[in-house]
Parts: C-alpha cells; sequence; structure tokens
C-alpha cells in the first residue's frame, strides 16, 4: 500500500511513519514537503492508495492546495491533517474534496483507527463536527429521518459521500445518471441538507456510514 505524506515539517512526516509502520508493515511511504513536491510525486508514481496532507503549508492556503492537490491526483483519497477544529473550516474542506478530516490533537489510537476505517470506505468526522448540527434537532429526531429514506436512496447517497460521482454511482448500481439525481435530491430534501458535504456529516451523525469516537477506542 502506497501512502503520500505531506507536511512541510520533517519531523511531524517522521513521526507519521514511525506511526503507521506499526499499523502495518507492508506499507510504502514517500514524503513530500510542500505541494509542488506532492503534485510531483504524484506525477511520477502509478498513484496513492492514502494522502496523509497537512492543512497549512507555506505559500499556499489550506483549501487551494487542497483543491490543486485533487485536481492532480483525482483517484487518491486525501486525509487533511490540522491543529484547527473549526467546523465551519472541516465542512469546506470536506466539501472541497478530502476524503476525511483528522484533527493533529488527535491521539495515535484514533488517527489510526480513523485511516483504517477511511480506507475501507467509511468517514472520521471530528466530534466538533458531529455535534455541530442544526439547532434543535435532536439524536432521535435524526433517526426519524434516516429512517425515512428508501433503500434505493440510502445506497445511492452511501456511495454519494463516499465521493463517488454520479456516472460512477450509475454504472455500479445498473441505474440511469438522471437516476441517481433524482435519488440523491429526494434524499437531501428527506435529511434537510443542500449538499453532499452536509449530507455526509448527517449521515455519519445518523449512523447510516461507521464513524470512529475517541470515545471509542
Amino acid at each position: 500500500m502506497q501512502i503520500l505524506l505531506v507536511d512541510d515539517h520533517a519531523l511531524f512526516r517522521q513521526g507519521l511513519r514511525f506511526l503507521l509502520d506499526d499499523m502495518d508493515d507492508r506499507l510504502s511511504f514517500q514524503e513530500a514537503d510542500g505541494l509542488d513536491a506532492a503534485v510531483s510525486a504524484v506525477r511520477s508514481s502509478s498513484g496513492f492508495d492514502l494522502v496523509l496532507m497537512d492543512f497549512h503549508m507555506p505559500g499556499t492556503s489550506g483549501l487551494d492546495a487542497l483543491g490543486q492537490f485533487l485536481r492532480a491526483a483525482p483517484g487518491s483519497p486525501v486525509i487533511v491533517l490540522s491543529g484547527e477544529e473549526d467546523p465551519s473550516l472541516i465542512r469546506q474542506a470536506i466539501d472541497a474534496g478530502a476524503s476525511g478530516f483528522v484533527p493533529k490533537s488527535a491521539s495515535p489510537e484514533v488517527l489510526i483507527a480513523a485511516l483504517k476505517l477511511i480506507l475501507a470506505g467509511g468517514v472520521y468526522l471530528p466530534p466538533s463536527v458531529l455535534l455541530s448540527g442544526s439547532p434543535g434537532e435532536s439524536p432521535e429526531r435524526g433517526d426519524e429521518k434516516a429512517d425515512l429514506l428508501s433503500e434505493r436512496q440510502t445506497s445511492v447517497l452511501l456511495l454519494a459521500v463516499q465521493g463517488k460521482a454520479n456516472k460512477v454511482i450509475a454504472s455500479e448500481l445498473g441505474i440511469a445518471e438522471g437516476t441517481v439525481k433524482a435519488h440523491l435530491s429526494s434524499a437531501f430534501k428527506v435529511l434537510g441538507v443542500r449538499n453532499r458535504t452536509e449530507a455526509l456529516i448527517a449521515a455519519a451523525k445518523f449512523g447510516l456510514v461507521p464513524t470512529v469516537e475517541a470515545s471509542s477506542l
């Protein structure tokens, strides 16, 4: 498994390598100290199974760097690492295409569990995001909304929140792309969300996709 570590601090990259080596000794690492080096690494490789990227690196904003990298490596799941835990910032990163967001304050156990979950198609969102739902909405109310989704709507939604394009979802489920759009639109209305980012957060909160909580480790 190929993993790319992107951070402008060599000590932090080395710490990640040391930590992840314990997760699986079959992992292969490549390092990059910035956006340009990360893009070059992608272009000179056959692709990476996972990318861990610092959100704040010199010379570019976090969202710009994330967007540029994802355009260069559209098939690589990118996990954002950041010292910030602002729910609004996390939503923006997910909306930009990140596969997950892990605060640098997370424990090693949480980081490893989160990465395993993301590699398996799950999602990790910090508790600050999962607890920052719509004012006045109770978990019971959320469960009721999730129960209103049809089986097909749920299937389409789960593929969508994994970052898959409508065309890919249509191919995997054997339905028309227009049908995928219709199911997503209906699912969004049921959950009371406006886009895939909000749907991802709602799906995690309502138990439709697996999540990792620090308290469960």
